[in-house]
């Protein structure tokens, strides 16, 4: 089963060099454990667009879709056996990048 980690970030700074190899480090493992799909970080929140266009015209905003102090910072996608492998593997993935993680199973 896949399940999205959404790394939930809250200051304005981006990773430390110590954390940026704790995450690197996290990476190899869940390659070398078959776990790895896709993972990315993400822009500044300000550097977003949010497109609406449920109406007659598509309305383009500049920033953010919620101004919060909390923001996603980046994700893995892994692959695991379960939910229980999932929520032990988010928990190395906190400890590796120092930032709180959501666990989501894709359906």
């Amino acid at each position: 089963m896949r399940y999205l980690f959404s790394v939930i970030h809250d200051r304005p700074t981006l990773a430390t060099p110590e954390e940026d190899a704790a995450i690197d480090v996290f990476n190899e493992r869940l390659q070398a454990e078959g776990n790895w799909v896709f993972a990315g970080g993400l822009a500044a929140p300000d550097t977003a667009t949010v497109i609406d266009n449920r109406s007659a015209e598509a309305l383009v905003t500049d920033g953010p879709f919620l101004e919060s102090k909390e923001y996603l910072a980046g994700f893995w996608i892994i692959e695991a056996a379960d939910l229980d492998v999932a929520l032990a593997l988010a928990a190395d993935a906190s400890k590796a990048c120092n930032r709180k993680i959501e666990v989501r199973p894709f359906l």
